[in-house]
Parts: structure tokens; C-alpha cells; sequence
């Protein structure tokens, strides 16, 4: 149910993004308490980007990695929309203009080919919905001060969701095993972040499944042509003006953006 306080904290969320101006964890300054209080908050601000006249590209799973959810203190996954105007190819320029205080993770993303509707999803119903997997960068950007953020906080914020980048090549997701994937990121030609398909909740299959079940028992599904990016494979990196970034994930292939 929304109330008073989760309206405040999504126009809280907003304005700190229309202003460029980090806020104070919502979880304390609008007492915003719990997962389901959290999601409240997402949403309203979801209906806001769709009346305003912006498309669902799909979904993102957050806070699969080990390592990211000890950098941020967290202990489970959650989950955010993306929209159209969050995707960006291959080697482009990716602005800096309409982001707060971003990070940069490597991930596997998967296109969905088949709508997957109703409870409960099989493992075997939920393979069969997936078309490609595809390597992709995700840019994190959270509207909380200087990364101070609770779970509540996060799922509250998208997610923490900014923008995101695709590869060119589709592999057929029976081709390579992504559980095995090993990853190496780069930052200016530097070694900035390094880990395995692995470390996305054991397998970034599994991670990607976990969502199907989540977005089932919400009463939500995955649709044909979403993209549904399955979380890090390895720390998050800073992100500055000017920084190239360049991903190797293993078999799976290339992708890169350079900031501006």
C-alpha cells in the first residue's frame, strides 16, 4: 500500500537526480522500513518514467556479487527496471551529464524470446523463454550521498540503476558454459575489476532464474524482447570523465564504452 511517506521519498529520489544533488539514505529521512516499503517507493517512481512517455527495456538483478555486496553491506540480490533511454551500444560515449556518482560493473545479459507469465516458473519453462546471452556493461549510479545505502535504499532507487551497454554478438545461451565465464575489465588499460560467471549467485543463469521467480510471485513475468542484465561478475569501479572501459568476458566476447 502506498502511503504519504513513500510518495515523499520517490519525489526525494527524483529531485536529487533532476538536480544532481546525493540525499541522505531515505531508509531514515522518510522511514522507509522494509523490502515491500522499498519496492513502493520504486514503483511509483516507474509509473512516473512510463506516464511521462518512457518504454520498459527490461530488468536488472542487483547485488549477485559477493564482493559487491560486501562493498555495500547488503546480503541479498534486488532487483530494478530499465527503460529505453538507459541503453547504449557497444563503443559509444556514454554521458556523464545525467549521472550523479556512477560505478561501472561487467555482466552477462540475457534477451528474452517468449513471454514467461504465471506462478512459479520452471527451470525448464524459464530456459526455454531466454533467446541469447550477450556481454554488457552496467552503469550503477545511486541517488544516496556518498554510497551510504541499506537494501532499502537501493531497491527504493531502481536499484541503483543509471544506464547500461550491450555487445554486438548474441551467443545462443547452450554454446558456452557462463557459469565458467571468466571476466577481466579494464579501466584506461589498467586491470580495474576480475571475476567468474560464478560469482553471480553460482551462475549467472541461476541469478537471471532467481528474477523469473521474484517477478512471478509479484505477479509480474519477462517479456519477449527484454534484456535482463543478471548482476557483476566482479567488484564495481568508480567512473570518471574521460575513463575507457573495456570488458573481456571470456568466450562470450567484448564490450566497451568510453565516458564523456
Amino acid at each position: 500500500m502506498t502511503n504519504n511517506s513513500h510518495l515523499a521519498a520517490a519525489q526525494a529520489l527524483r529531485e536529487a537526480r533532476a538536480s544532481h544533488r546525493p540525499i541522505p539514505p531515505i531508509s531514515s529521512s522518510h522511514s522507509i522500513q522494509g523490502l515491500e516499503a522499498a519496492y513502493a517507493v520504486a514503483e511509483i517512481n516507474t509509473q512516473v518514467r512510463l506516464d511521462a512517455g518512457q518504454r520498459i527495456t527490461g530488468k536488472k538483478i542487483g547485488l549477485t556479487s559477493t564482493a559487491v555486496q560486501q562493498q555495500l553491506g547488503v546480503d541479498q540480490p534486488d532487483f530494478g527496471i530499465l527503460f529505453q533511454d538507459m541503453e547504449f551500444l557497444n563503443g559509444q560515449d556514454i554521458p556523464t551529464s545525467c549521472l550523479l556518482q556512477p560505478k561501472i560493473e561487467a555482466e552477462v545479459a540475457f534477451v528474452i524470446a517468449h513471454d514467461l507469465a504465471g506462478s512459479n516458473p520452471t527451470w525448464s519453462e524459464f530456459l526455454l523463454c531466454l533467446a541469447y546471452a550477450i556481454p554488457a556493461l552496467e552503469i550503477v549510479d545511486s541517488a544516496i550521498a556518498d554510497w551510504k545505502i541499506s537494501l532499502v535504499d537501493t531497491v527504493a532507487d531502481n536499484a541503483s540503476s543509471g544506464l547500461y551497454v550491450l555487445g554486438d554478438q548474441p551467443v545462443a545461451i547452450g554454446e558456452i558454459s557462463l557459469g565458467d565465464l571468466g571476466m577481466q575489465m579494464n579501466r584506461n588499460g589498467r586491470v580495474a575489476s576480475t571475476g567468474t560467471g560464478a560469482a553471480c549467485l553460482g551462475h549467472p543463469l541461476r541469478a537471471a532464474y532467481w528474477l523469473a521467480c521474484t517477478m512471478a510471485s509479484r505477479g509480474q513475468g519477462l517479456r519477449a524482447g527484454e534484456v535482463i542484465l543478471s548482476g557483476a561478475l566482479g567488484p564495481m569501479v568508480p567512473l570518471e570523465v574521460g575513463d575507457l572501459i573495456q570488458a573481456q568476458l571470456g568466450a562470450l566476447g567484448n564490450v566497451s564504452c568510453r565516458m564523456s
